[in-house]
C-alpha cells in the first residue's frame, strides 16, 4: 500500500503522544507512508459524549483507511475494554453503514507506561541528557503493575530535569510527555507487555486482511 492514513481516536489530548507509537508499528509490518491524524473533538459547540458518538463524529471529520480507538485500561481487564470497544465500534458501523476496520489501543493502566522504558529519552525530554540524578526506572516487566504510569513518569521527568524552586515548579511534565514519545527510536521493548503484543497482533491482523502489506 503506496500511503495509509489513519486517525487515532483517545480518551484526551495527552493521549496523542500514542500517535508515535502506532505509526512505529504500522512501520514495523511493512506500511511506509503514513499520515496520521489524531481526532480532535474539543472544539465542536457539541462534543459527542457516548464512545459510539465519538467514533462516528471522528470518521465524519477525519476520514482514514484505519481507525485507532484509545481507552485506558485503568482498573477494567484488557479483555472488557476491548469488548467495550469494538462493541461502540460496531454500534457506530451500523448507524454510518460503513466504515474502516477498527483497531483497539488499550495500555495498562495508563498510556504513560509505554513511555517508562527508556531512560535516555526520558532525560532527553526533560532537557537534560547528560543529567547524574539517579532515576529509579521501573523493570520492564513490572510497568503494567504499575498503579499510577502518569504520576511515576511525571515524578521521573522532574527528577531528571534536575531543577530546583521555581523552575522545577514551572516545569511542564505533560509537554515532556509527548517529547520522550517523539525521541524513542524503537519500541520494540514493548513487545514484551501482554497489552502491546495484542495491540501489535490487530496491526498485522487487519494489514493481512486489507491486503497493504508492501511486497
Amino acid at each position: 500500500m503506496p500511503e495509509l492514513r489513519y486517525t487515532l481516536l483517545s480518551d484526551g489530548s495527552s493521549d496523542r503522544a500514542l500517535i508515535h507509537v502506532l505509526t512505529w508499528v504500522l512501520r514495523e509490518h511493512g506500511i511506509r507512508t503514513i499520515h496520521p491524524e489524531w481526532a480532535d473533538l474539543r472544539a465542536l459547540m457539541r462534543p459527542p459524549r457516548s464512545l459510539p458518538e465519538r467514533i462516528s463524529k471522528s470518521l465524519e471529520l477525519y476520514p482514514c483507511e484505519l481507525l485507532f480507538i484509545h481507552r485506558d485500561a485503568e482498573r477494567s481487564p484488557l479483555d472488557a475494554r476491548r469488548r467495550e470497544i469494538l462493541d461502540a465500534a460496531a454500534q457506530a458501523a451500523g448507524t454510518l453503514g460503513t466504515q474502516p476496520p477498527a483497531v483497539c489501543v488499550v495500555p495498562v493502566r495508563m498510556q504513560e507506561a509505554w513511555f517508562l522504558l527508556d531512560e535516555g529519552a526520558i532525560r532527553r525530554a526533560a532537557g537534560n541528557p547528560g543529567g547524574r540524578q539517579p532515576l529509579a526506572m521501573p523493570a520492564r516487566h513490572q510497568i503494567e503493575q504499575i498503579a499510577d504510569p502518569k504520576r511515576t513518569l511525571h515524578d521521573l521527568l522532574r527528577e531528571a530535569s534536575e531543577y530546583r524552586g521555581r523552575r522545577l515548579h514551572s516545569f511542564k511534565a505533560t509537554t515532556a510527555v509527548h517529547r520522550i514519545a517523539e525521541l524513542i527510536d524503537t519500541y520494540e521493548p514493548l513487545r514484551d507487555l501482554p497489552a502491546f503484543m495484542v495491540l501489535e497482533e490487530d496491526v498485522r491482523r487487519v494489514i493481512a486482511e486489507m491486503g497493504w502489506a508492501t511486497p
